[in-house]
Protein backbone atom coordinates (compact mmCIF):
# COMPACT_ATOMS: atom_id res chain seq x y z
CA UNK A 1 0.00 0.00 0.00
CA UNK A 2 1.56 3.21 -0.82
CA UNK A 3 0.74 6.66 0.24
CA UNK A 4 1.28 10.16 1.57
CA UNK A 5 1.32 10.40 5.21
CA UNK A 6 0.90 14.32 6.49
CA UNK A 7 0.91 15.30 10.29
CA UNK A 8 -1.17 18.54 11.55
CA UNK A 9 -0.80 20.60 14.56
CA UNK A 10 -4.57 22.00 14.89
CA UNK A 11 -7.96 20.63 13.84
CA UNK A 12 -8.51 23.59 11.31
CA UNK A 13 -5.31 22.45 9.32
CA UNK A 14 -6.61 18.78 8.90
CA UNK A 15 -9.84 19.40 8.22
CA UNK A 16 -8.55 21.89 5.48
CA UNK A 17 -6.77 18.95 3.96
CA UNK A 18 -9.47 16.53 3.94
CA UNK A 19 -11.69 19.22 2.30
CA UNK A 20 -8.84 19.66 -0.16
CA UNK A 21 -8.43 16.12 -0.48
CA UNK A 22 -12.09 15.51 -1.57
CA UNK A 23 -11.68 17.49 -4.86
CA UNK A 24 -8.51 15.54 -5.91
CA UNK A 25 -8.77 11.59 -6.97
CA UNK A 26 -7.28 8.91 -4.84
CA UNK A 27 -8.19 5.91 -3.51
CA UNK A 28 -8.76 6.61 0.33
CA UNK A 29 -8.02 8.49 3.17
CA UNK A 30 -7.63 7.76 6.68
CA UNK A 31 -7.67 10.20 9.72
CA UNK A 32 -5.67 9.64 13.00
CA UNK A 33 -6.60 11.88 15.83
CA UNK A 34 -6.08 11.94 19.43
CA UNK A 35 -9.48 12.52 20.53
CA UNK A 36 -12.98 12.12 18.61
CA UNK A 37 -13.71 15.75 17.11
CA UNK A 38 -16.78 15.87 15.17
CA UNK A 39 -15.75 18.67 12.92
CA UNK A 40 -12.89 15.68 11.23
CA UNK A 41 -16.04 13.23 11.23
CA UNK A 42 -18.29 15.62 9.30
CA UNK A 43 -15.42 16.54 6.94
CA UNK A 44 -14.92 12.84 6.29
CA UNK A 45 -18.53 12.18 6.02
CA UNK A 46 -19.22 9.30 8.76
CA UNK A 47 -21.72 7.46 8.51
CA UNK A 48 -24.20 7.21 11.05
CA UNK A 49 -23.41 3.71 13.30
CA UNK A 50 -24.86 1.34 12.97
CA UNK A 51 -24.38 -0.22 16.67
CA UNK A 52 -27.02 1.09 18.19
CA UNK A 53 -29.25 -1.14 16.45
CA UNK A 54 -27.29 -4.26 18.38
CA UNK A 55 -28.17 -2.13 21.85
CA UNK A 56 -32.14 -1.42 20.21
CA UNK A 57 -32.23 -5.44 19.32
CA UNK A 58 -30.36 -6.83 22.46
CA UNK A 59 -32.73 -4.70 24.43
CA UNK A 60 -36.22 -6.00 22.65
CA UNK A 61 -34.29 -9.69 23.63
CA UNK A 62 -33.95 -8.86 26.86
CA UNK A 63 -37.35 -7.53 27.36
CA UNK A 64 -39.30 -10.37 25.82
CA UNK A 65 -36.24 -13.18 27.52
CA UNK A 66 -37.56 -11.17 30.75
CA UNK A 67 -41.08 -11.67 30.57
CA UNK A 68 -41.03 -14.94 29.07
CA UNK A 69 -38.71 -17.14 31.72
CA UNK A 70 -41.20 -15.90 34.39
CA UNK A 71 -44.46 -16.90 32.70
CA UNK A 72 -43.47 -20.50 31.56
CA UNK A 73 -41.63 -21.24 34.56
CA UNK A 74 -44.84 -19.66 36.22
CA UNK A 75 -47.21 -21.94 34.23
CA UNK A 76 -45.09 -25.40 35.58
CA UNK A 77 -45.41 -24.28 38.66
CA UNK A 78 -48.24 -22.08 39.53
CA UNK A 79 -48.32 -20.23 42.90
CA UNK A 80 -51.66 -19.20 43.04
CA UNK A 81 -51.90 -16.12 45.91
CA UNK A 82 -55.27 -14.72 47.34
CA UNK A 83 -56.88 -15.44 43.45
CA UNK A 84 -54.46 -13.21 41.66
CA UNK A 85 -53.80 -14.62 37.86
CA UNK A 86 -50.73 -16.67 38.01
CA UNK A 87 -48.63 -14.83 35.70
CA UNK A 88 -48.96 -11.39 36.72
CA UNK A 89 -46.77 -8.86 34.15
CA UNK A 90 -46.48 -6.35 36.82
CA UNK A 91 -44.02 -8.32 39.03
CA UNK A 92 -41.87 -9.68 36.06
CA UNK A 93 -41.56 -5.97 34.38
CA UNK A 94 -38.31 -5.91 37.32
CA UNK A 95 -36.93 -9.13 35.73
CA UNK A 96 -37.67 -7.57 32.46
CA UNK A 97 -35.95 -4.35 32.98
CA UNK A 98 -32.81 -6.19 34.22
CA UNK A 99 -32.33 -8.55 31.11
CA UNK A 100 -33.24 -5.60 28.62
CA UNK A 101 -30.24 -3.26 30.57
CA UNK A 102 -28.02 -6.62 30.94
CA UNK A 103 -28.81 -8.03 27.45
CA UNK A 104 -28.99 -4.97 25.37
CA UNK A 105 -25.37 -3.63 26.88
CA UNK A 106 -23.69 -7.18 25.92
CA UNK A 107 -25.48 -6.67 22.75
CA UNK A 108 -23.71 -3.28 22.15
CA UNK A 109 -20.56 -3.71 23.03
CA UNK A 110 -20.48 -6.76 20.82
CA UNK A 111 -21.76 -4.64 17.77
CA UNK A 112 -18.99 -2.67 18.64
CA UNK A 113 -16.17 -5.27 18.48
CA UNK A 114 -17.88 -6.53 15.25
CA UNK A 115 -18.31 -3.22 13.42
CA UNK A 116 -14.72 -1.90 14.78
CA UNK A 117 -12.85 -4.99 13.41
CA UNK A 118 -11.45 -5.80 16.89
CA UNK A 119 -9.05 -6.94 17.53
CA UNK A 120 -7.31 -5.78 14.32
CA UNK A 121 -4.28 -7.66 13.73
CA UNK A 122 -2.79 -6.31 10.47
CA UNK A 123 -0.11 -3.57 10.67
CA UNK A 124 -1.56 0.01 10.25
CA UNK A 125 0.31 1.39 7.20
CA UNK A 126 0.81 5.32 8.29
CA UNK A 127 0.12 5.28 12.06
CA UNK A 128 2.58 7.75 14.14
CA UNK A 129 2.68 7.49 17.89
CA UNK A 130 2.37 11.49 17.74
CA UNK A 131 -1.22 11.14 16.78
CA UNK A 132 -2.06 9.71 20.17
CA UNK A 133 0.09 12.48 22.07
CA UNK A 134 -2.02 15.67 20.04
CA UNK A 135 -1.43 15.56 17.17
CA UNK A 136 -3.14 14.70 13.75
CA UNK A 137 -2.54 12.27 10.97
CA UNK A 138 -4.04 12.27 7.61
CA UNK A 139 -2.93 9.03 5.20
CA UNK A 140 -3.73 9.29 1.48
CA UNK A 141 -3.60 6.04 -0.13
CA UNK A 142 -2.60 6.75 -3.80
CA UNK A 143 -1.13 5.87 -7.15
CA UNK A 144 2.91 7.09 -7.42
CA UNK A 145 2.17 10.01 -9.96
CA UNK A 146 -0.75 11.30 -7.67
CA UNK A 147 1.83 11.64 -4.79
CA UNK A 148 3.03 14.82 -5.98
CA UNK A 149 -0.28 16.39 -6.24
CA UNK A 150 -1.14 15.29 -2.86
CA UNK A 151 1.99 16.62 -1.27
CA UNK A 152 1.32 20.02 -2.11
CA UNK A 153 -2.23 19.32 -1.34
CA UNK A 154 -1.57 18.69 2.21
CA UNK A 155 1.70 21.24 2.45
CA UNK A 156 -0.98 24.29 1.18
CA UNK A 157 -3.30 22.62 3.77
CA UNK A 158 -0.30 23.19 6.96
CA UNK A 159 1.15 19.95 7.53
CA UNK A 160 3.99 20.54 9.40
CA UNK A 161 5.25 17.22 7.87
CA UNK A 162 4.55 15.44 4.64
CA UNK A 163 6.28 11.76 3.94
CA UNK A 164 5.87 9.37 1.19
CA UNK A 165 5.22 5.61 2.74
CA UNK A 166 6.06 3.50 0.72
Amino acid sequence: MRGVLGRFREVDATVAAINALKRQPSTGVTVYSPAPDHSIADAIDAPVSVVRRYALIGGLCGMTFGYWIPIYISKWWPLVVGGKPVPSWIPYTIISFELMVLIGALSTVAGLFINARLPDLRLTVGYDARFSDGEYGVWVECLPEQAKAVTETLRRSGAVEVRNEP
